[in-house]
C-alpha cells in the first residue's frame, strides 16, 4: 500500500513535466520528424539527379544561370524582392564588457519594406575585442531573441526590454534535449574566442512562421516586388542584415557567411545564390526545398514539406507536387548556382526526415560547377569521408538527428576560419603570451 501510494505521487509530482514532452514532441514532430532510423550511406544505387547540369554554362554562362534563376522563381520559390526598401538605426550599446572583456554586444533595429506595411528586426551584434576586422556569421534563430541572448537586456518581439525566455522551464528542457543544446541559445564565447563576430535575429520577428499571417505580411511590405514564399522573404532579410553590417569597422565585409538550420539553411542558400555578396554559406540540415533532391522519395518529401507548410514556397509550387519528376529544375543546380561561393552543407546521420543521402548527390553534382569555377568540388570517399572544411562544397555528416550540437558549432568554426582570415582576438593574443 505505502509502495502505491509513492508511485502515485511520483506520478503526480512529475505529471505536468510528462504532459509537457508530450504535447512538445506533439508540436515538434510536425515540422520534423524524430530521428528513429540510419540515413543509408550507399549512392551507387541512387538515380542521378535530373536535369543534367551544363557544367560549362552554370560556371561562366550568366545568362543561363539567370535563366534557372528565373525559373526556380517561377516554381518554386517566387520572386526575389528586388528594390524592396532596407534601412537600419544606430547601434544600441548592450554590453560593453562581454565574457570579462573579449568583445561587446550591440542590437541594430533593420526595417524592410516601406509605409505602414513596412516590418521591424532586431539584429544583435557580438564583435571580439581586437583590430579586426573579423569575419561575421549572420544568422536567424528559432527563438526570440530573449531566448538567444539569454540574461542580455536585448529587445524583445513586442519591442520592450527581454524579461526571462521562453525557452525557461519545461518548454527549453524539452526542445533542447530533442532539438540540441543550441536549436536557441547562441553560443557566443564560442565564436568570439575563435576571432569571429557573430550577428542574429528572430526570423518570424520579420515575416512570421505561420500560414495565416506570413502571406498577408509579405503582400504588405511595399516596394516594386513583394515576396511570395517566406523561404525568399527570410533570404532576403539575411542580405538586409548584411547591408546593415558591411560598413562596421570591425566587420570584414569580404567575410561575411550566412548560417541557417533546417527552414533558415533552406532560405540562407537562396541568399547565397540571389545576393552574390555573400561570401560563404552554411546551411546545416537544410532538408527539402534546400540541398535535398526534390525527386527524393526519402524522408519527409518536397510535397509533404509544401503541403504542411504551404507558405515556406510560392502558391505556384502546389502544382508540381504530384509531378516531381516532371520539375524543369532541382536542387544540385541550386548548390551549383552557388559557385564558387564556399558552402558548407551539415547533416545528421539519424536526420533520415531531411535525406542527407540526397543531399550528398546533389552536392557531389554540384561539385562539378564548382571545380569548373575555379574552386574545390567535393573530396571523394562517399558519404562517411573526412570533412574538409577548406573545400568549396564541403559536405558532413555527424551522428544524431534534426539538431544543433556542441559539435556543429566546432564545425562551423573550424570551416569559417578554414576559408577566410581571422585576425586572433585581444585576449585569446594575450592568453598566448602568457
Amino acid at each position: 500500500m505505502v509502495q502505491t501510494a509513492r508511485a502515485i505521487f511520483w506520478f503526480l509530482a512529475r505529471l505536468p513535466l510528462l504532459i509537457g514532452i508530450f504535447v512538445m514532441a506533439l508540436v515538434m514532430s510536425s515540422c520534423t520528424m524524430l530521428g528513429l532510423n540510419y540515413a543509408s550511406l550507399e549512392t551507387q544505387n541512387k538515380p542521378a539527379p535530373e536535369p543534367e547540369i551544363d557544367v560549362a554554362a552554370m560556371a561562366e554562362d550568366d545568362g543561363h544561370r539567370a535563366g534557372l534563376m528565373q525559373t526556380f522563381e517561377q516554381v518554386l520559390y517566387g520572386p526575389w524582392p528586388d528594390g524592396l526598401p532596407v534601412r537600419w538605426g544606430e547601434a544600441r550599446l548592450v554590453e560593453a564588457d562581454l565574457f570579462g572583456g573579449k568583445g561587446r554586444l550591440e542590437e541594430i533595429p533593420v526595417t524592410i519594406g516601406t509605409g505602414e506595411g513596412a516590418s521591424l528586426f532586431h539584429l544583435v551584434v557580438a564583435t571580439p575585442s581586437g583590430a579586426g576586422p573579423f569575419p561575421v556569421i549572420i544568422s536567424q534563430t528559432f527563438a526570440s531573441n530573449c531566448a538567444a541572448f539569454p540574461g542580455f537586456p536585448v529587445t524583445s518581439t513586442d519591442d520592450t526590454p527581454c524579461e526571462g525566455s521562453e525557452m525557461e522551464g519545461t518548454v527549453g528542457f524539452v526542445a533542447t534535449q530533442i532539438f540540441g543544446t543550441y536549436i536557441a541559445r547562441v553560443p557566443l564565447e564560442r565564436f568570439l574566442d575563435s576571432g569571429i563576430a557573430y550577428a542574429s535575429f528572430y526570423g518570424s520577428d520579420f515575416v512570421p512562421d505561420r500560414r495565416a499571417q506570413a502571406s498577408a505580411v509579405m503582400e504588405n511590405l511595399g516596394g516594386p516586388v513583394a515576396p511570395t514564399s517566406t523561404l525568399m522573404a527570410w533570404a532576403y532579410a539575411y542580405s538586409a542584415a548584411m547591408q546593415a553590417l558591411e560598413a562596421r569597422p570591425q566587420v570584414n565585409p569580404d567575410a561575411m557567411v550566412l548560417l541557417g538550420h533546417s527552414r533558415f539553411g533552406k532560405a540562407a542558400l537562396l541568399a547565397g545564390v540571389w545576393d552574390r555578396r555573400v561570401d560563404g554559406v552554411i546551411a546545416h540540415q537544410a532538408g527539402f526545398a534546400g540541398a535535398s533532391l526534390s525527386r527524393s522519395q526519402t524522408g519527409e518529401g518536397l510535397k509533404r514539406m509544401g503541403t504542411s507548410y504551404p507558405h515556406w514556397l510560392a502558391p505556384e509550387a502546389q502544382d508540381w507536387f504530384d509531378r516531381l519528376d516532371a520539375l524543369p529544375v532541382d536542387q544540385h543546380q541550386l548548390l551549383g548556382l552557388l559557385a564558387p561561393t564556399p558552402v558548407l552543407l551539415g547533416n545528421g546521420r539519424r536526420d533520415v526526415w531531411s535525406d542527407p543521402n540526397s543531399s550528398y548527390r546533389a552536392a557531389l553534382e554540384a561539385s562539378r560547377v564548382y571545380v569548373a569555377a575555379g574552386a574545390s568540388g567535393l573530396p571523394p570517399g562517399g558519404m562517411g569521408q573526412d570533412f574538409d572544411p577548406q573545400a568549396g562544397i564541403a559536405w558532413w555528416l555527424r551522428p544524431g538527428g534534426h539538431s544543433v550540437v556542441s559539435e556543429d558549432i566546432d564545425t562551423f568554426i573550424a570551416f569559417v576560419t578554414a576559408q577566410f582570415d581571422t585576425p586572433l582576438p585581444k585576449q585569446s593574443a594575450v592568453h598566448a603570451a602568457e
